[in-house]
């Protein structure tokens, strides 16, 4: 069958930091669907292993962890899915990725595709939507009111793929007043067509910002990106016993500047569950059935910003290159293969 991957650790624009290769079909074991692949979305995570982690001498590195498709095969344990099922799902990081035609996926993992969306949109959803349910509902407990002031999320790169689909949730699901942060004209109407009842600059000190608009000390800040230059801005502006979470890698978190405010900080890395192997790894299967239920619904709208062309090397450089740019809004995605 048809992949893309690489070798060594190159810059993407090297000839091979991704190159088309054919590889051997897999074979589901107990518990996994055989799903044919008809469109994949390319993520920051993508990029960040393509530098970090090479394969061992001689094999490939398939990346890939968003995906849309048909079940071809599934496993002896598998249940709530058969051949024909189109599915999506963002899958588990130490398996092969999705970049190939067919790709093995455990069936906790997965949910029937949203009927009214196409595969590109489909694709464009599941590991932001995951990330996102997760931070807000399971680490930052949104839920939940802190004492007396009025509920108020703060979103640090709204505009971002993950960011673009917690502002809807947040909008849809609760009662908060969403504000986004941006920089640019076009990622602030993105936002704010996503839902945000305000949009702020984050290129000028957010605090300020708030200050500016007239808005209260959020309780929660959700930061997507750029957190270490954001962080004293942030500890500023948090309402006291308010809660911070953060998905980015920054080199340094100093979360001392939290103490006076007692300030809560929570991480959350999607692949956790798939990573431990937790009891409750069917939890994402279950949030990615009620994301297809809310998008059939119009409730949430799929992120994707572009189709960049057939899933191959070359476009997947495309996206790589967009990606490292920092300068997305929304999703990119890849659909079928060339003929």
């Amino acid at each position: 069958m048809r992949a893309i991957g690489y070798q060594k650790s190159r810059p993407i624009t090297a000839e091979d930091a991704l190159v088309d290769i054919d590889i051997p079909k897999p074979t589901p074991a107990e518990r996994d669907l055989l799903v044919q692949i008809k469109a994949i979305s390319v993520n920051p995570v993508d990029t960040k292993i393509r530098t970090r982690a090479e394969p061992e001498a001689g094999n490939w590195k398939i990346l890939g962890w968003d995906a849309a498709g048909i079940v071809i095969e599934t496993g002896s344990s598998v249940t709530g899915f058969k051949p024909g099922d189109e599915v999506f799902y963002s899958g588990a990081l130490k398996s092969p990725g999705c970049n190939s035609e067919y790709h093995l996926v455990d069936h906790r993992l997965a949910a029937h595709k949203p009927k009214t969306l196409n595969w590109a949109e489909s694709a464009a959803l599941p590991l932001t939507a995951l990330t996102a349910w997760e931070m807000l509902f399971d680490r930052l407990d949104i839920r939940k009111p802190v004492p007396g002031l009025q509920p108020t999320l703060l979103i640090i790169g709204a505009a971002g793929g993950v960011g673009s689909i917690a502002t809807q949730l947040a909008r849809h699901l609760t009662d908060l007043t969403v504000i986004g942060t941006a920089s640019r004209p076009e990622t602030t109407e993105w936002i704010r067509k996503n839902g945000a009842h305000h949009v702020l600059n984050h290129k000028n000190p957010l605090s300020e910002e708030l200050q500016t608009h007239n808005l209260p000390a959020p309780t929660l800040v959700f930061s997507t990106t750029h957190t270490d230059a954001h962080l004293p801005e942030i500890a500023r502006l948090i309402a006291p016993q308010g809660r911070f979470g953060l998905i980015d890698d920054p080199a340094n978190l100093d979360v001392n500047i939290f103490k006076q405010k007692s300030v809560s900080t929570h991480w959350e890395f999607m692949f956790t569950r798939a990573l431990f192997n937790t009891p409750d790894l069917g939890e994402q299967g279950r949030i990615l059935t009620e994301i297809a239920r809310l998008a059939d619904a119009g409730t949430l709208k799929t992120t994707l910003s572009k189709v960049l062309g057939p899933i191959n090397a070359k476009t997947l450089k495309q996206a790589h290159t967009l990606i490292e740019s920092h300068t997305t809004q929304g999703k990119l995605v890849l659909e079928g293969f060339p003929p």
